[in-house]
């Protein structure tokens, strides 16, 4: 059960963050604007949003199993849409309808993680399926890659599953040919969860829905909605930085976005990944604040230079936003939790509303505003959002402070 819960969170990562590297082809494609193209994420995670609270209330009425399989049908409904008909328009309903699908998803399988592996392994285990989550994030951009140079120079030696989908994706749209690897994907996913036996799940008080008397409590806190808003900048940070690096790699430097500009925004999603164990072992040392005022710092020198350092700087700058940027949701969201006394279930609701809006969002106002005045005009705009997660570690007053190792202290030799 370990195992599935771990491939679910790949193969929800796997939909979730191939948009950056697509983002050229769809603009070229479908010849639409910035703005256009970056409300397909709107879609995609205005749907998080709006699910990642009705979702806890489903998986409390019909279980896991039941849910899960619904998610990933959604999963598989739009994919395949797509992949049947690669229009822009039909692609709005088809993110949103992943979007909605992935949402429920992840709230169903973290309850599931903590009672499958054991309450005692579920922290060890929670920072494995953020490994699983990071690789698979890493993966996508070059399947991506794959697909579209062997689908563009098609050859008789390809192998079987290249000539299917040559003859199943359109000549012009070699890159919507991974959208069959997403409805295949989800589909096995079906078919695996339909005999699994899943173990019974009593949820505690962090992953309950909650009560609306609750959420009413909550809303009237200044503190929720300071961090409602850091959520949402931070999501905005991410996914803006990963959404649009590939064309501003191509627009500004030149670099092929189905090699190059792919393969950084994988490599953005590689060193948030291996970020993270670094992150654990400063936190062992530093207060959590600290650590994200200065993993906010570095990224925001990273992000000056990707958009205003030569070609191979900002190359490099663009992926190294990825390591700072790698600590800066565990620690908002310990922060936010440790800063409210109750209805932690809840509360994590809300924070999943603001992941939502903030990865919709962002990339929408970049876009728009790139419309007008230039991309790297539009991506000015991440300093606003990071400059909101830099501001937490200055005005966070957390109930319980992370604990650390008191470096201070030495171990007295006695005397010979």
């Amino acid at each position: 059960m370990v195992v599935l819960v771990m491939i679910t969170f790949f193969v929800i990562s796997l939909l979730t963050n191939i948009l950056g590297p697509i983002v050229p082809d769809i603009i070229s494609s479908f010849q639409v604007s910035l703005s256009a193209a970056a409300f397909l994420a709107f879609a995609f995670f205005i749907a998080y949003g709006v699910m990642s609270i009705p979702a806890g209330f489903l998986v409390e009425r019909w279980s896991e199993k039941p849910v899960m399989i619904l998610a990933l049908f959604a999963g598989t409904l739009g994919s395949l849409s797509f992949a049947l008909v690669p229009q822009y328009r039909v692609a709005i309903a088809s993110y949103f309808v992943i979007g909605a699908g992935m949402a429920v998803l992840q709230v169903a399988i973290n309850p599931l993680l903590r009672v499958s592996g054991g309450e005692e392994h579920y922290a060890f285990n929670s920072a494995l399926a953020q490994f699983v989550f990071g690789s698979a994030s890493f993966l996508s951009p070059w399947i991506y890659s794959y697909l579209v140079l062997n689908l563009s120079h098609p050859s008789p030696l390809q192998n079987l599953f290249l000539r299917s989908l040559a003859r199943l994706t359109p000549a012009g749209l070699p890159w919507a040919s991974i959208y069959w690897i997403f409805a295949l994907s989800t589909l096995g996913m079906i078919a695996v969860l339909v005999v699994a036996r899943f173990p019974k799940v009593k949820h505690t008080a962090e992953e309950s829905a909650g009560s609306l008397g609750m959420y009413r409590s909550l809303v009237q806190k200044p503190v929720v909605w300071m961090y409602f808003l850091a959520m949402l900048a931070y999501v905005g940070c991410e996914q803006g930085t990963a959404d649009w690096m590939s064309k501003f790699l191509s627009q500004y430097h030149g670099f092929d976005p189905h090699t190059t500009g792919a393969q950084a925004v994988a490599w953005f999603w590689g060193l948030m990944t291996a970020g993270c164990a670094i992150g654990m072992l400063l936190l062992k040392i530093f207060d959590s604040r600290k650590v994200l005022i200065g993993t906010s710092v570095g990224a925001l020198i990273c992000l000056s230079a990707a958009l205003f350092g030569p070609a191979n700087i900002s190359l490099i700058a663009f992926k190294a936003i990825g390591l700072f940027a790698s600590v800066m949701w565990p620690i908002v969201i310990s922060l936010a939790l440790n800063s409210v006394a109750e209805y932690h279930g809840s509360f994590a609701g809300i924070l999943g509303t603001g992941m939502g809006i903030g990865g919709g969002l962002v990339p929408v106002i970049i876009g728009r505003i790139g419309d007008r005045t230039g991309l790297r005009s539009g991506m000015l705009f991440l300093y606003a959002t990071f400059g909101i997660v830099l501001s937490v570690g200055f005005w966070a007053k957390p109930l319980v402070a992370n604990a650390t190792i008191d470096l201070k202290k030495t171990t007295a030799v006695p005397a010979v």
